[in-house]
């Protein structure tokens, strides 16, 4: 059934429609990503749907009693609230107790009789297992201790967007629209997210440009292309398929559109102003020939290598280099000489130090102690995180010509700067638009373009997927992959990660930076194959511990004095009731298992009887796992 359908909408901006009489639907259990090039009008027709702008035609309808909540990309709040007030501003009932909870919890002064009300107030709106789930959100996402505190208006941008997405993720509605919703999660943040969006209950709508958080979340993608909708059911790399088909077929059509266009053309000029049936269908079927022909087709695409400065042998050369802020050491004897062609990636998690670092390279910060000697024939190209800036009087090709009014590739052609533009999908017509104009995606591809035209040789891209549509991320892919100098990205994006580099840093607790060979997957299976090594160990090792006290001891105890030897949160109040419930579950299910072997050994059942026993049996068997497991888990709190 339909939870959200939207009938002939239709969208003007500066005289450019974005899409007219267009209908979308979104049924339950659906998790559709929209996908098409910057300022094909995605976000606005996410907003549309979301019933925060409306369209100039048509109608947006949402079930009866279906919430929908939509994380934008530069979410707007009260300012004048905490982090607390606002990702609990929901009139939600069991919010609002989990609220109270968690204030009088964490006030060392709170009194007895508090706790004893907001206790009651828990059980009533049997709100302990959401209360867990809020407090996994908050943590995953980073929102802890004093930040829940801290006004709104401080925030970073990246805090506000994690802010905003935990609010929608704790208000649990029945359908999420999400606007690039991994933009400023760092990896292991955006691992976590995909997980817990791939609930096949969840309904979902999004703009995302990761092609691994798509695949992984996604079941329906649907592309917006000059205002129509294409709907794919499959994943990312069977969009790509169906989507050069698509083309090849439109191109066919449209070919035969021209060539029959222009002998009604001919027809039309003809013809006096007939008004018999036959002639008028005739002419109704020229405009609708006439509208085929316009159709735009891309052509052939600029082959992208730009000419890169020549280099020298010595690139970058880093001895010992430390950094701190306050006690927060973020780089700590730092060393690595820099190679020809290094293709490298720098992952840590957010606040780590990873722009530090970039900045510190390119001289913009200076370190603490250690040196770093650049090359003399060393020209960087540092894309940066912060926005373009410009004159609100210039247009697109202004702020390139403030560059190169002529780029030279590599092969020693000579291009234009309209023609750069072109590649990086800037029609000739959107050039002589006023930069004011373009969406926040075009902005940013301007900005690239812009560092890519200088001719570096070391190109440092910190978070260069951040608003980019999936055309423009396989165009800069393309292009990065034929660079023949030194390459160092910052990017919460696998898939871009993946295909580029070749070495990945890694930023560690203490400042300390692993040098692992090979690009981001090879680091995160090397990572989870090491944590399972040691986890065996130290399960073995603790095993061994606990048959020395006391033979008869069951391996789940071994495993819980394992975790004692790190420091361990406490449990929550909601965690040892089910602590307490599930030891006298896992208690009645063994006891059951115990009858059902019975009943199979003795053999006096019909066959009816036998079948029925062994599948019960194997559904104790899976209840008792998944609850053991659980058991586990919580007896690391106890």
């Amino acid at each position: 059934m339909n939870l959200l359908s939207a009938e002939n909408i239709s969208k003007n901006y500066a005289d450019r429609w974005l899409f007219r009489d267009l209908s979308f639907g979104l049924s339950q259990g659906q998790r559709v990503a929209l996908v098409g090039i910057n300022g094909s009008g995605k976000t606005t027709l996410l907003r549309i749907l979301a019933g925060l702008e409306p369209g100039d035609t048509g109608s947006v309808s949402v079930r009866k009693d279906i919430r929908v909540a939509f994380l934008g990309q530069q979410p707007i709040f009260d300012e004048a609230l905490t982090v607390e007030q606002t990702i609990f501003a929901s009139q939600n009932d069991t919010l609002a107790a989990i609220r109270d909870y968690e204030h009088v919890v964490n006030d060392p002064a709170h009194k007895s009789d508090d706790l004893q009300r907001v206790m009651e107030r828990m059980d009533a709106l049997n709100a302990w297992d959401y209360e867990s789930q809020v407090k996994q959100i908050l943590g995953r996402l980073g929102i802890l201790g004093d930040l829940l505190e801290r006004p709104v208006s401080k925030l970073s941008g990246g805090q506000r967007k994690r802010v905003a997405l935990a609010r929608v993720l704790i208000e649990e509605p029945e359908v999420l629209i999400l606007d690039e919703p991994t933009n400023h999660l760092d990896l292991d943040t955006i691992e976590w997210l995909e997980n817990r969006l791939a609930s096949p209950n969840l309904t979902l709508l999004m703009v995302t440009h990761d092609r691994y958080f798509l695949d992984k979340v996604a079941n329906e993608i649907v592309e917006l292309d000059q205002g129509r909708v294409h709907r794919y059911q499959g994943n990312y790399s069977y969009f790509v398929e169906k989507k050069a088909e698509r083309e090849q077929i439109e191109v066919a059509e449209v070919e035969k559109a021209r060539n029959l266009l222009r002998k009604e053309l001919d027809w039309m000029r003809r013809q006096p102003q007939a008004r018999g049936t036959k002639q008028k269908a005739r002419i109704d079927a020229f405009y609708e020939t006439q509208e085929k022909a316009k159709t735009k087709i891309s052509g052939p695409q600029l082959e992208l290598s730009v000419k890169t400065t020549r280099q020298g042998g010595k690139i970058i050369e880093v001895e010992h280099l430390h950094k701190q802020f306050g006690d927060k050491v973020v780089l700590d004897d730092f060393s690595y000489v820099f190679k020809k062609k290094d293709r490298i990636g720098l992952i840590g998690p957010n606040g780590a130090g990873k722009s530090t670092l970039l900045n510190m390279l390119t001289g913009r910060q200076e370190p603490d102690s250690g040196t770093i000697d650049k090359g003399q024939t060393t020209v960087f190209g540092y894309y940066t995180q912060t926005e373009l800036e410009f004159d609100p009087t210039q247009r697109v090709i202004d702020i390139v010509k403030e560059v190169a009014e002529v780029v030279e590739m590599a092969n020693g052609e000579v291009v234009t700067a309209s023609q750069f533009l072109q590649h990086f999908q800037f029609p000739p017509a959107q050039q002589y638009t006023l930069v004011s104009k373009l969406s926040g995606g075009e902005k940013r591809r301007l900005q690239l373009l812009r560092v890519l035209i200088k001719n570096p040789n070391f190109l440092i891209l910190d978070e260069p997927t951040n608003d980019l549509d999936i055309i423009t991320l396989n165009i800069l892919e393309d292009f990065l992959l034929n660079f023949g100098g030194c390459l160092l990205i910052v990017s919460h994006d696998r898939y871009f990660m993946d295909a580029l580099v070749e070495h990945v840093f890694v930023l560690e607790p203490g400042g300390q930076i692993r040098h692992f060979p090979g690009n981001y997957t090879d680091y995160r299976e090397w990572q989870k194959e090491n944590n399972a090594e040691e986890y065996a160990k130290e399960q073995a090792k603790t095993a061994k511990a606990a048959a020395g006290v006391a033979p008869s001891a069951a391996p789940v105890k071994a495993v819980a004095v394992a975790s004692t030897e790190a420091p361990k949160r406490k449990a929550t109040f909601a965690e040892k009731k089910e602590y307490e419930t599930l030891e006298k579950e896992i208690e009645k299910l063994e006891e059951v298992k115990q009858q059902l072997i019975e009943k199979l050994n003795a053999g006096t059942g019909s066959h009816k009887d036998l079948a029925d026993w062994a599948a019960e049996l194997k559904r104790t068997d899976a209840a008792l796992d998944s609850k053991g497991e659980r058991w586990l888990e919580l007896a690391d709190f106890m």
